[in-house]
């Protein structure tokens, strides 16, 4: 079987770097016609010169997910160009945190207006042109805090919670007009939000330690699945949450099977 998503229109959140950066890269090297939008201007000119220097097809906007005049004309532009809008992944994000007991109001604000919020105005905007066009694909980014948070992530890992109920309800609504609604849970990708390969390898082997495939996973992983779930292989999954984590807890102590795997091994040798 082959991922065929050519000249499909996609919108991806968030596309200035990192993870977003990346699934909008791939998008279009698949085909795809691919608008990255952010809030940072600098980030979005680099990425268009990456577009540029491959001929990507695509665009770049400005765009504060928290801002629904500004998501309404980027979404309006985006049809009156292309024609349609027919995949949305809502990657934009923040992880900012702390404990209960001292989390800052703003910190809180921020996770639910960019997390929760932005994913709510994104697909308000788009899904009347999906269901116009009965045919559409929203995936939108949750996070393996919506099924174990951490310490100190009570406001990230509430908005992420609250994008897979969400993700559930919106599927319900538009799956009369043959659209798909999914989240997806990122378990340690590092990326410069998260800092997890540049901490100290004593924090790092117990942060691998919690996973059945015991290394980091990577931005590819991520864009590999939007693209599968972004494609017609992916049309009877609607309204479900995917955990890309490798196996975050998937047991109780992954790190078990390791050490029995090291002890088998030294036997052999």
């Amino acid at each position: 079987m082959i991922i065929d998503l050519k000249g499909k229109v996609a919108i991806v959140t968030g596309a200035g770097r990192g993870i977003g950066r990346h699934i909008a890269m791939t998008l279009a090297k698949e085909g795809v016609i691919t608008i990255g939008t952010d809030i940072r201007a600098e980030q979005l000119e680099d990425l268009g010169q990456a577009f540029a220097a491959e001929q990507l097809p695509g665009a770049q906007f400005v765009c504060d997910v928290r801002d629904a005049k500004r998501i309404a004309e980027v979404v309006e532009e985006v049809r009156s160009r292309f024609g349609s809008i027919d995949i949305l992944v809502n990657n934009a994000g923040v992880a900012s945190g702390g404990i209960v007991e001292e989390l800052k109001e703003e910190i809180w604000d921020a996770n639910m207006d960019i997390n929760l919020k932005g994913t709510f105005l994104m697909c308000q905007a788009v899904a009347p042109i999906m269901r116009e066009q009965r045919s559409g694909r929203i995936l939108n980014a949750a996070s393996f805090a919506a099924i174990v948070p951490a310490y100190g992530s009570a406001a990230y890992a509430s908005s992420k919670a609250a994008v897979k109920q969400f993700t559930r309800v919106l599927a319900g609504e538009l799956g009369p007009y043959n659209v798909t609604v999914n989240c997806y849970s990122p378990g340690m990708i590092p990326t410069d939000m998260n800092h997890f390969a540049e901490q100290t390898e004593e924090r790092q082997n117990r942060l691998l330690d919690t996973l059945t495939l015991r290394r980091w996973g990577n931005k590819e992983d991520i864009a590999n699945l939007i693209c599968f779930l972004a494609s017609d292989l992916a049309g009877y999954i609607t309204g479900t949450m995917i955990d890309i984590s490798g196996g975050k807890f998937a047991t109780q102590i992954p790190a078990f099977a390791y050490e029995a795997a090291a002890r088998k091994e030294s036997l052999r040798s």
